[in-house]
């Protein structure tokens, strides 16, 4: 198999039946692809829906659809058809994630694949994301760090100017360049990367899951390309239901940054950073009010996070409890292993 594209749906089947219909074309201009739809135990008529399409559209031969009885999160989603892809006779040499609130503009993928074929340092590639107006968003950045922290939440120009060098999210270039870390909302992964560190932290119900897999391609010495020439749309938030203002932060994207933070850098530097972002958004907060300015935040944001740092919580980290529905059986015999704090799946055979 050249290339398997993985969708994890959870209650987005229309979503993700427009992304299948935009990949149509790339399935022609790339033989060998395969699209995996993993839905993680969505509950409402997801699977019929995406069962119909598949059919209706006659994509069965290079779409297959994988029910998991648990809601397991983005990590543990992708997992689960990535395992069972490279255990199998004949194994991807790519692996794309592909968020289902996305459309593949055509030739996104072959540009990914070109620039991987071309550079053999390279473990992985992401797209331009963009909206539906073709405007650019951020989808290339620099890993966070105490200054990121601090930058990001005292949100005050002369040290946004200062700490430049820092920002997580800067502008994004105009050509390919190796950068930091890529979204996993479009990304490409060689399958040596995959075979060298394993599958995505699964510790990670959603958020930072991209950054930390991107880090540890780094530390094996791959390096991680921003490519412009892949151009894909984002429909910011409508698979993961945050918006900025109007409901507060789910527990599962403070859990995720805690992790990511204690697992690379340890307790004192995420209890520094913790620090540095908790008295940044404060002064940004009183700095708000003072200047009547619009208040863009989700409500209790400040709370929230006192509430789930290390100084409330210490070391520990869970995945929050998001399904009732019973521990997953296996799909297809294969059955996602249980994974301990801070380790990432195992390699292949």
């Amino acid at each position: 198999m050249k290339l398997l594209i993985v969708i994890v749906n959870y209650r987005t089947a229309p979503l993700v039946v427009d992304c299948l219909r935009s990949l149509q074309s790339e399935e022609k201009a790339v033989p060998g692809m395969k699209v995996a739809v993993v839905d993680c135990c969505s509950g409402d008529e997801s699977v019929p829906v995406l069962s119909k399409a598949i059919a209706d559209n006659y994509w069965r031969r290079w779409v297959s659809l994988l029910p998991l009885e648990e809601n397991a999160g983005f990590a543990r989603g992708n997992n689960s058809a990535i395992r069972m892809a490279m255990r199998s006779a004949d194994p991807p040499q790519f692996v794309m994630l592909l968020n289902p609130d996305t459309v593949v503009r055509p030739g996104a993928v072959q540009a990914l694949l070109n620039c991987l074929e071309s550079r053999s340092e390279a473990g992985m590639a992401g797209s331009r994301l963009e909206d539906d107006f073709g405007n650019v968003q951020i989808s290339a950045f620099r890993f966070p760090s105490i200054l990121s922290e601090i930058e990001s939440a005292l949100r005050f120009g002369p040290v946004t100017w200062l700490l430049a060098r820092w920002m997580v999210a800067p502008s994004p270039p105009d050509h390919a360049v190796p950068v930091d870390w890529l979204s996993g909302a479009s990304l490409l992964i060689r399958r040596a990367v995959l075979e060298e560190i394993g599958l995505l932290d699964e510790g990670y119900f959603m958020y930072y899951e991209d950054v930390d897999f991107c880090r540890a391609a780094r530390q094996a010495g791959w390096s991680c390309w921003y490519v412009p020439e892949s151009r894909v749309v984002h429909l910011v938030s409508q698979a993961s239901g945050i918006e900025s203002n109007i409901k507060p932060r789910p527990a599962y994207w403070f859990e995720a940054r805690r992790r990511y933070f204690l697992k690379n850098h340890g307790l004192l530097y995420t209890a520094v950073c913790d620090a540095a972002w908790i008295a940044s958004f404060a002064l940004w907060r009183a700095r708000r009010a003072l200047m009547k300015k619009p208040d863009a935040d989700p409500p209790g944001l400040l709370g929230d996070f006192i509430r789930r740092s290390v100084f409330a919580r210490g070391r520990g980290v869970h995945r929050p409890a998001t399904s009732s529905a019973p521990p997953p059986r296996s799909v297809n015999g294969v059955l996602p292993p249980n994974v301990p704090p801070f380790s990432r799946p195992g390699k292949f055979p």
